[in-house]
């Protein structure tokens, strides 16, 4: 038999579980303000993952041409935050 650090076993039971998209859901809320800056995080309303699309709400309309633009630099900062490829998608609204 084995031995796991608990953190270990946990990050295994979580990769092999369906929990891990709501988990993965809740970490973007906390690390979009850290990723993205402050500015940025204070005019988005609403960001989710969804079927590893990434969906950023705001009603700013330079911001959301800003994030039009910037798409690939967010999945990749989102991807590397999180160690492992999550998000392969952004849409913004």
């Amino acid at each position: 038999m084995s031995e796991y650090h608990i953190g270990q076993a946990l990050k295994q039971f979580i990769d092999k579980s369906r929990l891990k998209s709501g988990i993965n859901a809740a970490r973007i809320e906390v690390l979009w303000e850290e990723l993205m800056g402050k500015t940025i995080s204070k005019y988005t309303e609403k960001i989710q993952i969804i079927n590893s699309t990434l969906f950023v709400t705001t009603t700013v309309g330079p911001l959301k041409q800003e994030l039009i633009y910037q798409k690939k630099l967010i999945i990749e900062r989102i991807n590397e935050a999180f160690g492992e490829k999550v998000i392969t998608d952004v849409v913004i609204n």
